[in-house]
Protein backbone atom coordinates (compact mmCIF):
# COMPACT_ATOMS: atom_id res chain seq x y z
CA UNK A 1 0.00 0.00 0.00
CA UNK A 2 1.32 3.40 -0.64
CA UNK A 3 -0.03 6.04 1.24
CA UNK A 4 0.72 10.20 0.62
CA UNK A 5 -1.48 13.48 0.83
CA UNK A 6 -2.88 14.83 4.21
CA UNK A 7 -4.49 12.02 5.59
CA UNK A 8 -1.81 9.61 4.70
CA UNK A 9 -0.66 9.23 8.49
CA UNK A 10 -4.84 8.57 9.46
CA UNK A 11 -5.03 6.06 6.44
CA UNK A 12 -2.12 3.72 7.42
CA UNK A 13 -3.27 3.81 11.20
CA UNK A 14 -6.72 2.84 9.69
CA UNK A 15 -5.15 0.08 8.25
CA UNK A 16 -2.37 -1.33 10.72
CA UNK A 17 0.42 -0.30 8.41
CA UNK A 18 3.58 2.00 9.17
CA UNK A 19 4.49 4.03 6.30
CA UNK A 20 6.89 1.68 5.45
CA UNK A 21 4.48 -1.03 4.45
CA UNK A 22 5.28 -2.95 8.11
CA UNK A 23 2.77 -3.93 10.59
CA UNK A 24 1.89 -1.28 13.69
CA UNK A 25 1.77 -3.58 16.86
CA UNK A 26 -1.28 -4.42 18.02
CA UNK A 27 -0.59 -2.65 21.76
CA UNK A 28 0.54 0.09 20.01
CA UNK A 29 -3.11 0.59 18.02
CA UNK A 30 -4.81 -0.19 20.58
CA UNK A 31 -3.44 2.46 22.76
CA UNK A 32 -3.93 4.78 19.82
CA UNK A 33 -7.08 3.79 19.26
CA UNK A 34 -8.04 4.44 22.95
CA UNK A 35 -6.67 8.01 23.32
CA UNK A 36 -8.25 8.97 20.17
CA UNK A 37 -11.50 7.52 21.79
CA UNK A 38 -11.11 9.66 24.96
CA UNK A 39 -9.90 12.49 22.85
CA UNK A 40 -13.27 12.67 20.41
CA UNK A 41 -15.24 13.09 24.18
CA UNK A 42 -13.50 16.33 24.37
CA UNK A 43 -15.60 19.46 24.12
CA UNK A 44 -14.27 21.71 21.59
CA UNK A 45 -13.58 25.66 21.96
CA UNK A 46 -13.30 26.66 18.38
CA UNK A 47 -13.00 25.47 14.98
CA UNK A 48 -10.89 29.12 13.82
CA UNK A 49 -8.68 28.13 17.15
CA UNK A 50 -8.24 24.46 16.25
CA UNK A 51 -7.39 25.61 12.81
CA UNK A 52 -4.32 28.26 14.26
CA UNK A 53 -3.26 25.23 16.27
CA UNK A 54 -2.72 22.85 13.03
CA UNK A 55 -1.51 25.55 11.01
CA UNK A 56 1.23 26.55 13.40
CA UNK A 57 1.64 23.08 14.12
CA UNK A 58 2.43 21.96 10.53
CA UNK A 59 3.67 24.48 9.29
CA UNK A 60 6.63 25.04 11.54
CA UNK A 61 7.89 22.44 9.18
CA UNK A 62 7.44 23.81 6.30
CA UNK A 63 8.07 27.59 6.69
CA UNK A 64 10.80 29.34 8.43
CA UNK A 65 9.92 31.42 11.59
CA UNK A 66 9.30 34.99 9.56
CA UNK A 67 7.54 33.49 6.97
CA UNK A 68 4.90 31.70 9.06
CA UNK A 69 4.42 34.54 11.12
CA UNK A 70 3.67 36.95 8.85
CA UNK A 71 1.37 34.81 7.10
CA UNK A 72 -0.85 34.25 10.06
CA UNK A 73 -1.05 37.98 10.11
CA UNK A 74 -2.16 38.32 6.70
CA UNK A 75 -4.58 35.66 7.13
CA UNK A 76 -6.16 37.74 10.09
CA UNK A 77 -5.12 35.57 13.13
CA UNK A 78 -2.40 36.38 15.85
CA UNK A 79 1.05 36.03 15.02
CA UNK A 80 2.97 33.19 16.51
CA UNK A 81 3.49 33.44 20.57
CA UNK A 82 6.81 33.03 22.20
CA UNK A 83 6.17 29.72 23.61
CA UNK A 84 5.18 28.79 19.63
CA UNK A 85 8.59 30.28 18.57
CA UNK A 86 10.34 28.25 21.86
CA UNK A 87 8.70 25.08 21.20
CA UNK A 88 9.03 25.11 16.97
CA UNK A 89 11.89 27.09 16.49
CA UNK A 90 14.37 26.83 18.93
Amino acid sequence: MKFSGPNAVDSAIQAGLDLDGSQIPHEMLALYQEVMNKESLRQRSGVRKSMRNRIVRTGAKHFEQETLDKKLVEAGWEGLRDKEIEFFYN
